[in-house]
């Protein structure tokens, strides 16, 4: 019997891939941790202080403890080495723990660097210095005072570099903590391979410094890398060396890297004249020389592409005047030309609002009877001469009230002295017939324009909101700077920082990293400006940058609730709702119910609905909003109604403003109270004018409004009996608590449902 073999697949390891990035971070860590270990002359561990750092800066513990032992190495010492894995196996213990139990560390940090200074002082060994006439062991206190203070020192200074350098500018503490860390790295390096590696890293850097700032920053810059070679050779000439270097340098900058690069090295070789090298040893003499000349070479070979690419990653946190200059003075004319618009569309208004003229109808009219039918007649003269004519207009105003006339309408005088009373009511009624259709006409030509001179006022109003909107101009504001501090200092960075308005329109756009947490952002931006935020916008700028927009919270915050059942036998419920953000800090919550049932009534409610949402979107004033619809809606087709109820609820105040149309009751339920919302006014449509009832309620946090439509108010009989179930209810969600409502209705109808039922909810609640 043969056994079946089944290949296994081969399992291949294959190790974590490391950014180059990391890699290169360790490394030069490494690097500083023991160049530093050589800026005293017995190789105190002055790595200690860059170990700390990097713990608290939240590098990886395991490495920089194995870099800060390695470092050890270069006091040659096993009681050295001995003090160093103390203080590292302390440290390493502390900041693991820390992590593992996700605890942020906070000032006792400060107490851990001070024990880590006590092996130090009991096992490193150390010789003293006899320009200090104390014994040894206050020495070595002395000393662990100085790396303790380093410590702290270090700690900003690479929290800078890590954090905040080339995306913000830095502090003035932030630069001096660089400087005397970079003081101690370049003494290191002096110690550990001469003045000539000085030399060249330094020259490097500030023709460097130059092609990219080509601004006078460089020159203290370059005073800052001149602090080594002072300290070592105890004078400040090396100060007004490197000041000539960077100035030569920037002068010819404008003309290119290579002229840049030449000016520095004729400037160094004319300060090395003065320093006598050229009486020195030829292979000292070389050495130098290279030192300076190197740097320039490598610095005219780096790409343009590559310094490009460098500028746009020194992003600094600057107050631009320009460009809110240019912002202002665009905001400034567009609110010029949008008044201007605004006071055009009030002209159009006025023209289309006719001024009243006195009623002539009924003279015409007499005068055509006359003209027609009393031309001919034979006792015209004898109607004249007894003032008839004021009988006629008493015949022709019944006439126009009641649309015609008959026999009994006519005044006894006249029909004692016409001979023709049958011609004359007929002549009569046909021309009240053509004034019929003439009014009627007229009434429908004036109706559009008053419709048309509504909307130019409203478009007026609009327009003169938003000119004054953009007439406030934008200043600069000292909150963007104490914004900027506080969030420097919970280490969000901020290229840009640009804040206006003020109260509830108050806006921060700020430009940061794409990777930062809003809510984080939100709760420290507001902490400082003393006014809540939200996110309102993130715009992405590039891949790795993005602008966030951070407005004022509202007090309030809202839920809503919605259950319908269309009326069985129907495909399509007549009730329609609707819930619009009209902006941050307002909501529409409507519910309309077209009269009938089934597709038409839908119709009608979509369409009352849709255009409701449309003015309250262009922010159209709600006087306009309501005559406007109430007419689109009596034109669209006949006998086409719409009940309403609507509230508009302001979120920082908790105002509703409540609109009512031929709708039901509504309720606003708060706490044990019931408040009932009441309106008489006829619905949508059913006249040419509405008459709406509106009210403003006071809604507090946990309070719920409730609209409903005929369908579920008609199930419980009575107002009465409404309102006493409703007051028994306690709900605390809004979606259930319509459910509920609708599901008691159907109840009450023996589960079918005689007509459209719909309930809609809202519930306010504390902003979070």
């Amino acid at each position: 019997m043969r056994k079946s073999t089944v290949k296994r697949p081969k399992i291949r390891f294959r190790p974590p891939r490391i950014p180059a990035k990391k890699i290169a971070l360790y490394a030069a860590l490494f690097a500083a941790m023991a160049l530093l270990n050589f800026a005293l002359p017995q190789r105190e561990p002055l790595a200690l202080p860059l170990y700390y750092a990097a713990l608290c800066c939240r590098l990886n513990p395991f490495v920089c403890s194995a870099g800060f032992i390695l470092s050890s190495a270069a006091a040659l010492s096993v009681s050295a080495f001995l003090s160093c894995a103390v203080q590292t196996a302390f440290l390493l213990l502390v900041f693991v723990l820390y992590q593992r139990f996700r605890r942020k560390m906070r000032f006792e940090r400060i107490v851990y660097a001070a024990v880590a200074q006590l092996p130090f002082v009991f096992l490193y060994p150390h010789a003293g210095y006899a320009l200090f006439p104390f014994p040894l062991v206050y020495q070595k206190v002395v000393l662990a005072a100085f790396i303790f203070a380093l410590c702290l020192v270090f700690e900003g200074g690479l929290h800078a570099l890590l954090r905040r350098a080339f995306r913000c500018r830095l502090s003035a503490g932030e630069l001096a903590e660089l400087t005397l860390a970079g003081l101690f790295l370049g003494t290191g390096i002096i110690a550990a391979f001469g003045e000539i590696a000085w030399l060249f890293l330094s020259l490097f850097f500030i023709l460097l410094a130059v092609a990219l700032l080509k601004n006078a920053s460089a020159v203290p810059f370059a005073l800052v890398l001149s602090l080594p070679l002072c300290a070592v050779r105890v004078s400040p000439v090396p100060l007004a060396e490197y000041a000539v270097y960077a100035c030569f340098a920037l002068l010819f900058a404008p003309y290119g890297k290579p002229v840049s690069a030449l000016a520095l090295t004729a400037s160094f070789f004319g300060a090395m004249f003065f320093e006598n090298l050229y009486v020195r040893g030829v292979l000292e003499i070389v050495l130098t020389s290279l030192a300076c000349v190197i740097p320039a070479i490598a610095v005219c070979c780096i790409p343009e592409k590559a310094f490009r690419k460098a500028k746009s990653s020194l992003l600094f946190y600057r107050e631009r005047a320009l460009p809110r200059i240019a912002i202002n003075r665009n905001r400034r004319a567009v609110g010029e030309q949008l008044y201007e618009v605004s006071a055009l569309f009030r002209e159009i208004e006025n023209s289309f609002l006719e001024k009243e003229q006195p009623d002539r109808s009924g003279e015409q009219l007499r005068e055509n009877l006359i003209a027609t039918l009393c031309a001919t007649c034979a006792n015209r003269r004898r109607c004249e001469e007894a003032h008839m004519r004021d009988n006629l207009d008493k015949l022709i105003a019944v006439g126009k009230a009641k649309g015609r006339v008959n026999l009994i309408d006519v005044p006894g005088e006249l029909a004692s002295l016409c001979g023709n009373t049958a011609g004359l009511l007929f002549a009569l009624n046909k021309h009240l017939a053509e004034y019929r259709r003439y009014t009627a006409e007229l009434e429908s030509a004036r109706e559009g324009r008053r419709l048309l001179a509504e909307q130019a006022h409203g478009v007026s109003e609009i327009l003169r909101g938003i000119a004054l909107e953009q007439s406030e101009e934008y200043v600069f504001s000292d909150e963007e700077k104490t914004l900027s501090s506080a969030l420097a200092a919970a280490g969000i960075l901020s290229s840009e920082i640009f804040l206006y308005g003020e109260g509830n329109s108050l806006t921060v756009s700020l430009t940061l990293d794409n990777a930062t947490n809003g809510k984080k952002l939100c709760r420290i931006a507001g902490a400082a400006l003393g006014a809540p935020l939200s996110l309102a916008e993130k715009i992405p700028l590039t891949n790795d940058r993005a602008c966030f927009v951070l407005k004022r919270k509202a007090n309030y915050d809202a839920a809503f609730g919605i259950a319908s059942r269309s009326k069985d036998g129907q495909l399509a419920s007549g009730d329609t709702h609707s819930i619009l953000k009209i902006d941050e800090r307002r909501f529409l919550a409507a519910l309309s119910d077209g009269m009938g049932s089934g597709e038409e009534a839908r119709d009608v409610s979509d369409r009352t609905l849709s255009l409701l949402e449309s003015f309250y979107k262009a922010k159209m004033p709600s006087e306009t909003v309501l005559s406007t619809v109430n007419r689109l809606i009596a034109y669209s087709a006949d006998e086409t109604f719409s009940c309403l109820d609507l509230a508009a609820v302001n979120l920082d105040t908790g105002c509703a403003d409540i609109v009512k149309i031929g709708s039901p009751v509504g309720f606003l339920l708060s706490g044990e109270e019931l408040k009932i919302l009441e309106g008489e006014s006829l619905p949508i449509g059913m006249l040419e004018a509405v008459h709406p009832a509106t009210m403003r309620v006071a809604m507090q946090e946990g309070d719920f409004l409730i609209f409903m439509s005929d369908g579920v108010t008609s199930a419980f009989g009575s107002s009465a009996e409404l309102c006493a179930y409703l007051s028994a209810l306690r709900p605390l969600n809004p979606q259930s608590l319509a459910e509920e409502i609708l599901a008691t209705a159907l109840g009450k109808y023996g589960g079918k449902a005689e007509d459209d039922m719909t309930v809609l909810t809202v519930k306010l609640m504390q902003s979070a």
